[in-house]
């Protein structure tokens, strides 16, 4: 498993939210959506210009700025090259 930033993941990569780095109100906020450590998701999509990022986390789908994913770390299957 590697550990990546969350805006550094593939369009329909999966994962486990590893570790949630903001604090305050913006790590209040993500947590608040349900984005805590332990928790898989799935990267569904990104807009035209790669920002937001959609994500599927606990049956259902939401979308974060690329500036709040950065602050989410994610464990990730290797991918041997692809």
């Amino acid at each position: 498993m590697t550990v990546v930033p969350m805006r550094h993941m593939k369009e329909h990569q999966r994962g486990i939210i590893h570790r949630v780095k903001a604090t305050g109100e913006l790590g209040r906020r993500i947590r608040d959506l349900g984005l805590t450590p332990g928790t898989p998701i799935e990267i569904q999509g990104r807009a035209p210009l790669k920002d937001p990022v959609a994500i599927k986390v606990r049956n259902f789908r939401l979308t974060l700025r690329n500036n709040e994913a950065d602050y989410i770390d994610v464990e990730v299957k290797d991918n041997g090259g692809s």
